[in-house]
């Protein structure tokens, strides 16, 4: 199953209409993406809380690291650089941390509030190689936009 990210954006704006705290805003949309495709073996935020750096936050799948700095790993360059990072194979990621041993590819977006503050990640492992291409960095991009406005 492929997730369609037109479907589950009716989906998350039902759910989440009114709400404004953004650990339920977290929690709801790792919980509708993580069980929308079955390239997600873990999907989850890791959130700003202090300067350059993250702490887990709502997620779905097995433990995650507890603390990423900014410095450190894909998440860490996607929250330093405010980039999407793509990446085929992480063991060619000069940094990577080995957060699960399943892992294969992933995708981290950052995640911005409406003022363009950075909140967090949103970060998705595969247990596949080149699980993730540019549509699925457009559509969770689209979806991140809607739900925190950002």
């Amino acid at each position: 199953m492929r997730i369609d990210y037109e479907d589950i954006g009716k989906i998350l704006a039902s759910l989440t209409e009114g709400e404004d705290d953004i650990v339920a805003l977290m929690a709801t949309m790792a919980c509708e993406l993580h069980h929308a495709d079955d390239r997600f073996d873990w999907t989850g935020f890791y959130r700003v809380t202090a300067p350059d750096l993250l702490k887990i936050g709502p997620y779905q799948g097995g433990h995650g690291c507890l603390v990423i700095p900014f410095s450190r790993g894909v998440c860490g360059a996607a929250a330093r650089t405010g980039e999407v990072q793509l990446v085929d194979d992480v063991e060619a990621f000069e940094g990577h941390i080995a957060c699960s041993s399943s892992t294969r590819s992933e995708i981290v977006l950052p995640v911005r509030d409406a003022d363009g503050a950075l909140l967090g990640v949103l970060d998705i492992d595969s247990d596949r190689i080149a699980a993730f291409d540019r549509t699925d960095a457009d559509g969770l991009t689209k979806l991140l936009r809607q739900t925190f406005g950002g």
